[in-house]
């Protein structure tokens, strides 16, 4: 008996240093002279804010034994200056103090733009890089997800950024100059003291937050699939009310939530033990330090400022390594968020441009299929050896049933795919041998399901060239006949469509996507089921448009309902990948073949709609005169 093998491990992601140098590129503000001076010009004040820093230790000491000897106390080994002047020394402590807070802020503020300016440079590369990804890419993916790893990955790098060269580094800084100073004031048992101390809270922190980064993943991934969940179910809004299912909606949202409660919960309980843990390692430390002090003081060693300084030394450091245990937790998520973001950025396009890649160029725009061969999944293809040609300014339509590989032509023709065999010319020009932008600029897709953009009428017709005047989008608007509806609205141009375009009709969004159509004027035109979604009367309106449209182009007409492809010039019968019927309308009828099959059936059933149609017609007219009829109630 044999055993699958086990699934292969995710990738380890790469440590601090790895993502470092991966983000070195966007970090450094290359070609930008004014941001590297900024960066320049904060390390120097970050050194300069430092250095007031440890004044102030020094102020308290000196302040102390100013004070301790003005009262008649012991006198040996203080400055018979600082005797005289403790009202000064406290300024002095307050002058060092306003100096570090200022220079910090203002090197914070500095640094503020170069951060911002990465972030901005790798999201906007991503972003990009997310619209050169394929269209299975996208179709494997959830919108919902893909935005949090966009919105994860840029916080993670201003957090990374931030933390690294505003807390790290600084902190480091401060932590050698209290190792320096105390050896120097004391000896080097006090460094020791301190030195173990530090480096057991990190070894503690670091234990700690491995613990912790467990259940932060879990806790992300709950809330990346909550709000998938939200997103997908709130797209769906008006399928969620057809089938009253806003009960189960309510329930899988809510799973997402208590597995994210859980994580939460546990998150919070993880932090309470990391604080814990660290208070107690410092207050050691911090207590072995006091009594060493002590000893020197009782020995005559040193005096009671002396005392003051190690205290207060240690309470100034306690507040960066509080934040070291911080820093860690956050590097260490700002780790994950990033190289989720890199990890798209760094996925290689499934249909990129050759480096020979010409421009399409222009012709009579000819499209020709040659023994094109295709599958989404090697077990079970969807195209095997299809041949034809679009003459130009000529229509040919592609009919046949559901999953015969209709609209998959039109993702070839668009390049979102490519074939595993045969090849699509137009002029003879292989597409795969031409850019995407050119090939793509050549072509008009109208499709079933109309997708506009949550922004006005006029922005979604204008999508379509995004250069044209006001005229030409009224002129696009006129000749797909949406120009009246337009200028009854209030808003007119300026009419907000909606998330998706909810706001319009299924009519009205079909002549918008007509009209970006018309905007765009390519020479080869793809109509994918445009109509197959709208009533009958909308779709004889919708189909004369397009008519109209198509005249003089290149038309490839994928289509469901026949009758709206009888004046074409020429019809295929997909059917299993194979085209196994092909002519003219009438030609095909009289076939008696799959095509006067598909025909006869779409007739009868259209009868049959009709019939009951007139049906509930005279059923309410006659409920309605048998109401009139009926004698009004008695008072």
């Amino acid at each position: 008996m044999t055993t699958e093998p086990a699934p292969p491990a995710p990738p380890e992601r790469p440590g601090l240093v790895a993502t470092y140098r991966r983000l070195w590129p966007y970090l450094w503000p290359h070609g930008r002279p004014d941001l590297q001076r900024r960066v320049y010009i904060a390390f120097g004040l970050l050194l300069v804010a430092k250095l007031a820093t440890m004044v102030m230790p020094f102020t308290f000491k000196w302040t102390t034994d100013a004070l301790v000897a003005a009262v008649g106390g012991k006198t040996e080994g203080v400055p018979a200056g600082l005797i005289a002047a403790p009202m000064l020394l406290i300024g002095l402590y307050g002058l060092s103090r306003i100096v570090m807070v200022g220079l910090t802020q203002v090197r914070d503020g500095l640094f503020a733009k170069v951060a911002m300016h990465a972030v901005r440079r790798l999201a906007l590369q991503t972003f990009e890089h997310m619209h050169r990804l394929s269209l299975r890419f996208h179709l494997e993916r959830k919108t919902g997800g893909l935005t949090r790893v966009l919105e994860r990955g840029r916080g993670g790098i201003e957090e990374l950024s931030r933390l690294m060269v505003l807390t790290l580094v600084p902190t480091i800084v401060e932590f050698a100059l209290v190792l320096g100073v105390l050896a120097y004031e004391f000896d080097w048992l006090y460094s020791a003291v301190v030195f173990a101390m530090v480096a057991a809270y990190l070894g503690f922190t670091y234990k700690a937050t491995e613990w912790r980064i467990a259940i932060r993943r879990r806790m992300n991934n709950s809330d990346t699939d909550a709000n998938t969940k939200a997103v997908d179910s709130l797209l769906n809004y008006e399928t969620v009310k057809y089938f009253g299912a806003e009960t189960r909606e309510t329930a899988r949202y809510d799973e997402s939530m208590r597995k994210y409660e859980t994580a939460s919960t546990q998150t919070y309980v993880s932090l309470a033990v990391l604080n814990a843990g660290q208070a107690v390692i410092f207050t050691l430390g911090m207590t072995a330090v006091m009594w060493l002090a002590a000893r020197d003081i009782l020995a005559g060693r040193t005096t009671i400022g002396g005392f003051v300084l190690a205290n207060t030394m240690l309470v100034q450091l306690s507040m960066p390594l509080n934040f070291m245990g911080m820093i860690y937790r956050e590097i260490k998520q700002a780790l994950i968020d990033i190289d989720d973001m890199f990890r798209i950025l760094h996925r290689n396009p499934e249909i990129a441009d050759r480096p020979d890649a010409e421009p399409l160029a222009a012709g009579p725009a000819v499209v020709r299929f040659e023994d094109v061969r295709f599958a989404y999944n090697p077990d079970r293809p969807i195209l095997r050896g299809i041949s034809f040609t679009v003459p130009s300014g000529k229509t040919v339509a592609i009919v046949g049933p559901s999953g015969a590989g209709k609209s998959t032509l039109s993702r070839l023709l668009f390049r979102f795919y490519e074939p595993q065999g045969g090849r699509i010319l137009i002029d003879g020009q292989d597409i795969a041998a031409v850019t995407q932008d050119s090939l793509r600029a050549a072509i008009g897709m109208v499709p079933q399901d109309t997708v506009l953009f949550n922004d006005t009428i006029g922005y979604n017709i204008r999508y379509g060239r995004w250069e044209a005047s006001e005229a030409e989008v009224r002129e696009a608007a006129r000749l797909a006949q949406i120009d009246r509806f337009i200028d009854a609205l209030p808003e007119g141009y300026e009419t907000p469509v909606g998330e998706r375009g909810l706001k319009l009709s299924g009519g009205e969004k079909q002549r918008v996507a007509i009209a970006r159509t018309i905007l765009k004027a390519p020479p080869i035109l793809v109509l994918d089921e445009a109509t197959s979604a709208l009533d009958s009367f909308t779709e004889r309106e919708i189909q004369a448009a397009l008519d109209r449209v198509s005249r003089g182009r290149t038309t490839l007409v994928i289509a469901h309902r026949l009758s709206t492809v009888v004046e074409a010039d020429e019809i295929l019968v997909l059917d299993r990948g194979l085209i196994v019927e092909r002519g003219a309308h009438a030609d095909l009828l009289a076939q008696d073949g799959v095509y006067a099959a598909m025909w006869n059936r779409q007739r009868e059933a259209d009868a049959a709609r009709a019939a009951l149609k007139r049906a509930e017609d005279e059923v309410d007219l006659a409920s309605g005169h048998t109401r009139a009829a009926e004698p009004m109630p008695a008072a």
